[in-house]
């Protein structure tokens, strides 16, 4: 056992709430055998999660439900898949897949097998995103690929896919094409069900069905004879009933996910056609979507962009219309509550909180290939807006289109955040639960009275907002699942907006979330007993043993929908807005290693959920040191991702500081206070390692990370680079400086040349800096200073304040009192100085703060650009754009510097934080090989000149994980404008031979 391995229960909830729906003590153990054995000679051991923790976490969702599964796989191949379909299948259980967690009504969710189909159905390599085939419109898309990565790869060639929903940063293109996910534009024109050309599935038997094969219907016939008579059957029985035709198709003249695609029987002509309607929407019931071919549609550059406010909501519906006969690409409705709702998101305008409860906006946007086709739509539409009756409510409404892409980005932003954003507003410990209808778009605005209407009645004060140009609603309501008489109220409701919606509206009770548990009840109630019928023996013809997601789509249980509601029980106040959304997910370092933001926080809640002596609680607290904390990168990605800004890295960075002893904090202190003595302890060691054999110090440092902790102890790579020179280049005085240049400890202490006769990064910011007419000025009293982000993601809350306060101080006086900017070249201590080191200054170091201008290195290179000439471009470069140049919005200005220097600048589809976290991808390797595991298969999948970044420790990660040398796009610009021979440019330093960056 190594030294200093802290206790469990430091991080015991101080309260804990002896829930009766917590996880039982006879589960402690985790998955039961012989199930888990069994599971584990199919599959293998890594394909096979099985501790109580495992469960837990992936026991709740997006959906108001929880349910904690027996046993989580993870399978890598339709092979898994099929074996898993034949384990269920001879041993009578059933499973329920899950991607990306984003469903809202409980079809991701089950208590037997749950199978994780995100995991490694993303796409890697040459195949990240999307691959565009060569007809230049269809696109091959892996099933765990997110919406918005296959977008990033598709908008390089001019297109884009059809659905979009809001979820689409996080949500994976095969759950897209289960729950039939529309979105903002997509309506009933460019779903999955109108644009999915192909898909592979694999079907409850083991058969794999590639719909795209020549010979798609002979194999499937040959496997399957019994499936394929009863589609035709199904068929003929369908198109002999006039009424029945008649019914289905006036139905999906609406949005519509309520139940299976009957019109899958109408529009089909042979049974693999039909098939592939069917496995639209059918929510994982019928089978596993393995591999799409979706037909893309053009992407639309031109936009023009308005948030119109109206007095009252059905002043708002009664609109639409107008919009959608100009040619309106989306018509978005967000009422009062929604809109007050949205202040909490970030960059949305503060005043939006005072926005009057009756209020409701319109989110218009138009979309055109031309500017001229543009100027008409918009010509058009501000005569529409004219004759409107719109009002200001706060200062911010404009009530006018704009083509500016930023004040459109927060329109969107804040209409994509809508659940979140409601969600943060709910009552501590209540449940959420987002539904969604149609109704024909002319009676919007009825449908908006009504609603509210039923609402008041069963004493709810929703929030509605909603795709008005295809007449589709969202509505949001809150109550407590743990008080009965609430769920009773919610039940009532739930009677009768069904019955409201299907007799009064001829609606579909599910526009685009899907039937799920949430809708089975009411199934029959919209579709009839003959078409309900028909549903039934769809399914029966896919699944007759019953394997795939038992009570999801259909279920004969008329209060399935009540059962298995989750508890939402309070912890700490950073987490406690969290709905469990899942939009955190994607952009998570440690997401496919350990636990995402959402499972640190779903533990965390089942922990609040236990009783004193609980045997589970000292399970998920065993397993929480490393699944939740250790493996945090600390870099707080998830903020961004999360629509309201729930920092769960900063909370794993308070539950680290809560399990340091005082002698800890103290040596960090000393760490602090001595940090000159240890910056050139660190040079000297890393010059004298480098003289070394790396499996010598491999060796070494192994035995000490098991003598000590893992977790304090780094690792060591053969990519660390040797110790930076100790001189740092010579600058001419303050007075003569455009800006003075720190030069992060990073850079003081590892070299940044990559060996030979480079120019290290700073002597490459010296000299651009120079040659550009904006020369720096590096302080000589750098030495000992440092951002404090290495104390502060650690949680050393005293050495964090002594260093925050020291940069500060020595920042004041570097600067001029503030009149010269501060230049960073790291981009994590740039946002280390400017931001993070706010919350530990004193209040006079808060006024000085206030203050300074900090610059990260890659904004003050981009504001060079114009006084600097490309000599020697190169022909290719890959950007790994870090998590803190994220957090500061300067990726673009990275971009640009790159794009100036290289003919070709590709930002992988797959690039977010490498894991390195300083040292983090030191102490836990494995973070940063998961981390960075789709990035590296895609900059490997072809050669580039350079690989550029703006981070020392992160371009080490970058190095460890591809093998390719990563520098600072400064060194690259260093070079690239060095003068021509023969051809000096006025102010160029002499300069060596050229970096190869």
């Amino acid at each position: 056992m190594p030294f200093f391995v802290p206790s469990p229960q430091l991080l015991r909830p101080a309260n804990l709430l002896d829930s009766p729906d917590r996880v039982p003590d006879s589960r402690a153990a985790g998955t039961p055998e012989p199930l888990r054995a069994g599971l584990v000679d199919l599959l293998g051991e890594a394909k096979v999660l099985s501790k109580v923790s495992d469960l837990v976490k992936y026991a709740s969702d997006a959906s108001p439900y929880r349910f904690v599964p027996q046993v989580v796989v993870v399978p890598e191949t339709v092979q898994d898949v099929a074996a898993v379909f034949g384990y269920a299948h001879r041993n009578g259980r059933t499973l329920v897949f899950r991607a990306a967690g984003t469903s809202l009504n409980g079809q991701a969710q089950g208590e037997d097998i749950l199978v994780d189909v995100r995991r490694a159905w993303a796409g890697t390599g040459a195949r990240a995103g999307a691959v565009l085939l060569p007809d230049g419109v269809h696109a091959r898309i892996a099933p765990g690929t997110t919406v918005l990565r296959a977008n990033a790869a598709l908008a390089r060639h001019g297109r884009l896919l059809g659905p979009d929903p809001a979820s689409g940063r996080v949500a994976t293109v095969g759950g897209v094409v289960a729950n039939n996910a529309c979105g903002m534009t997509a309506g009933t024109t460019r779903n999955s069900y109108r644009l999915l050309s192909e898909v592979t599935f694999v079907l409850p038997s083991g058969t794999v069905v590639d719909t795209g094969a020549p010979d798609a219907d002979e194999r499937l016939r040959e496997a399957e004879p019994a499936l394929c008579d009863g589609l035709l059957a199904l068929k003929r029985e369908v198109e002999a009933d006039a009424a029945l035709v008649a019914r289905i198709r006036a139905k999906y003249e609406l949005k519509n996910t309520n139940g299976y695609r009957l019109d899958a029987l109408l529009d089909g002509v042979t049974p693999t056609g039909i098939l592939r309607g069917l496995v639209v929407g059918s929510e994982g019931t019928l089978g596993f979507v393995a591999d799409t071919v979706f037909e893309t549609v053009p992407l639309e550059r031109r936009t023009s962009t308005a948030l119109l406010f109206f007095p009252t909501l059905a002043d708002a519906a009664a609109a639409v219309p107008g919009f959608n006969g100009l040619g309106a690409r989306a018509v978005e409705l967000m009422d009062g509550n929604t809109l007050r709702a949205l202040a909490s998101v970030q960059g949305v305008p503060d005043d939006w909180a005072q926005i009057p409860r009756e209020v409701t906006a319109l989110l218009v946007e138009f979309r055109s290939p031309d500017d001229k086709t543009l100027d008409a739509y918009e010509q058009a539409a501000r005569r529409t807006t004219g004759d409107l009756q719109l009002v200001r409510p706060v200062a911010s409404a404009t009530n006018e289109f704009t083509r500016d892409r930023a004040v459109a980005a927060v329109y969107w932003h804040a209409r994509e955040a809508f659940v979140t954003a409601v969600g943060k507003t709910r009552p501590s410990g209540t449940t959420l639960i987002t539904e969604d209808f149609a109704v024909p778009p002319a009676r919007l605005a009825e449908a908006c009275a009504a609603l509210l209407e039923l609402q008041a009645a069963h004493g709810f004060d929703a929030a509605v907002s909603g795709h008005a140009a295809h007449g589709n609603l969202h509505f949001l309501l809150t109550f407590d699942a743990s008080r009965p008489e609430d769920v009773r109220r919610y039940a009532a409701f739930m009677d009768a907006f069904c019955t409201m919606t299907v007799e009064r509206f001829d609606g579909a009770l599910k526009a685009e979330h899907a039937t799920g548990r949430n809708l089975a009840p009411y199934l029959a109630l919209e579709w009839g007993e003959r078409a309900t019928a028909l549903m039934w023996r769809i399914k029966e013809l896919f699944d007759p043993h019953g394997v795939l997601a038992p009570g999801v789509v259909l279920s004969r249980d008329p209060e399935i929908h009540l059962k298995g509601l989750k508890t939402i029980p309070p912890v700490e106040a950073v987490a406690d807005p969290c709905i469990e959304c899942g939009f955190c997910e994607a952009v998570c370092p440690s997401h496919d290693l350990t636990t995402s933001p959402r499972q640190r926080i779903v533990l965390r809640r089942e922990m609040t959920r236990q009783d004193e002596g609980s045997k589970v609680l000292d399970e998920l607290l065993d397993s929480y040191g490393y699944d939740a904390v250790d493996t945090c990168a600390g870099d707080s990605t998830c903020k961004l991702a999360c629509p309201v800004g729930i920092d769960t890295g900063a909370l794993m960075k308070d539950f680290r500081h809560r399990r340091h002893s005082a002698f800890e904090e103290r040596n960090a202190r000393t760490a602090a206070d001595r940090f000159a003595l240890l910056e050139a302890a660190a040079r000297t060691g890393l010059d004298a390692a480098a003289h070394l054999p790396d499996r010598l110090l491999t060796a070494a440092t192994g035995a000490a990370r098991a003598a000590v902790r893992p977790d304090l102890v780094p690792a060591w790579l053969p990519e660390i680079p040797s110790g930076a020179a100790k001189a740092l280049p010579p600058t001419g005085p303050r007075s003569e400086a455009a800006a003075v240049y720190y030069v992060a400890c990073v850079n003081r202490i590892f070299d940044s040349t990559g060996g030979g006769e480079h120019t290290s990064l700073p002597q490459a910011v010296v000299d651009v800096s120079r040659r550009a007419g904006r020369p720096v000025w590096i302080p000589a009293d750098l030495p000992g200073t440092c951002c404090a982000t290495v104390w502060h993601s650690k949680g050393y809350l005293d050495g964090n304040a002594l260093m925050a306060n020291r940069i500060v101080e020595r920042a004041w006086e570097w600067t001029g009192h503030g009149e010269l900017p501060l230049v960073v070249d790291a981009s994590s201590c740039t946002l280390g100085i400017a931001e993070e080191v706010l919350p530990y200054l004193t209040a006079r170091n808060r006024e000085l703060h206030a203050k300074l201008t900090v610059v990260d290195s890659t904004t003050w290179a981009a504001g060079l650009l114009p006084h600097l000439t490309v000599t020697t471009p190169l022909a290719s470069a890959v950007l790994h754009p870090t998590c803190s140049m994220r957090h500061l919005d300067v990726v673009g200005d990275l971009a640009a510097v790159a794009a100036a220097v290289s003919d070709e600048v590709v930002t992988p589809v797959y690039a977010e934080c490498c894991g390195f976290a300083g040292d983090r991808g030191l102490l836990h390797e494995e973070l940063a090989a998961s981390a960075t595991r789709n990035e590296a298969a895609e900059v490997l999948a072809r050669d580039f000149d350079a690989h550029l970044s703006a981070n020392r420790t992160c371009e080490i990660g970058m190095d460890h994980a591809t093998g390719r040398t990563y520098r600072s796009a400064l060194i690259a610009l260093e070079r690239a404008t060095r003068p021509a021979p023969g051809n000096p440019v006025a102010g160029a330093r002499p300069a060596g031979p050229h970096s190869g960056a």
